[in-house]
């Protein structure tokens, strides 16, 4: 767990910046975690990657930074892993999707959202945080859903769900439904800070709380839970996480509704209270999301 821990903390150093991510990648290490027969995660620099892998097909839920591409498939080569066929992109930021052009390249499909292929194409629209350029055709998802799909592989049914988005407009959940897994992608974190809600790529906090509740009312006390970054979880930390925002917009919002402006929302410091620790999203900045979410 620790090991997954500082992982993840380099991987939020990793997201704080765009020049960051293009070194350093050679002291990266990858490591394993097998959570069930046929699904491991593997963590190194960016999000938390799924794998499932049998007879029939090897899957990676997301695939991190491109300078990774060998190391990520030589993790999955140790796991007795046939070589990667299908890639499902959770969402399209970079930490993501980085190395969809070289396993692409390589014979795997890309599978998103349909949010996910445009902004791919788009790159990071104009006052985003984080400046993407767009991304070239090898690195485009080839199949595309707008509600989600099944796939029917390795013995396993593993449905794959847009639920209405949150941290960006095309977040999709990945559910092992026989192994009682589901991987949240950037819905979900385990490292400090506050959550990220990207609203310049269509992220609401309303819809993130939706998005939660559906989870939690499709998952059991039994559900491993694979957050976008962080070490592995469960229901009871998934909800906790849940409360934790409702009750920050409750905050904010009683703030809002008694004619502060978002500069005096922030001078106030609703958020104070609570121990997130230090992290890429400081509170003013969570608060702004919520200001902006909510109008």
């Amino acid at each position: 767990m620790k090991k997954c821990f500082l992982s993840s903390l380099a991987a939020a150093s990793f997201l704080a910046s765009p020049a960051i991510a293009q070194r350093d990648f050679d002291s990266v290490e990858i490591t394993t975690e097998e959570i069930a027969p046929g699904v491991a995660v593997l963590f190194g620099a960016g999000g938390n990657i799924g794998v499932s892998h049998g007879n029939d097909a090897t899957v990676l839920i997301d695939d991190q930074f491109a300078p990774l591409t060998e190391k990520i498939e030589a993790a999955v080569e140790a796991l007795g892993a046939k070589p990667v066929t299908y890639v499902i992109n959770t969402h399209w930021h970079f930490d993501h999707t980085g190395g969809n052009e070289k396993l692409s390249e390589k014979g795997a499909m890309i599978i998103a959202h349909d949010h996910v292929r445009v902004r791919l194409i788009e790159g990071a629209p104009e006052g985003s945080r984080f400046p993407v350029p767009p991304a070239p055709e090898a690195a485009l998802p080839v199949v595309t859903y707008d509600r989600g799909l099944t796939l029917h592989l390795n013995g396993d049914t593993i449905d794959v769900r847009f639920l209405g988005g949150g941290h960006t407009d095309g977040d999709s959940i990945v559910h092992w439904r026989e192994k009682n897994i589901v991987h949240m992608g950037d819905l979900y974190f385990t490292i400090p800070g506050w959550p990220f809600v990207d609203t310049h790529s269509g992220g609401s906090v309303k819809s993130l709380l939706l998005t939660l509740d559906t989870v939690l009312a499709m998952i059991d006390d039994d559900t491993k839970v694979i957050p976008g970054h962080g070490g592995m979880s469960d229901k009871a930390e998934l909800l906790a996480y849940r409360n934790m925002i409702g009750e920050a917009v409750a905050r904010v919002l009683a703030l809002k509704n008694s004619g502060s402006t978002l500069e005096e929302a922030q001078a106030a410091e609703p958020l104070a209270g609570f121990d997130r620790g230090e992290g890429l999203i400081g509170a003013d900045d969570f608060i702004e999301f919520i200001w902006i979410s909510f109008e």
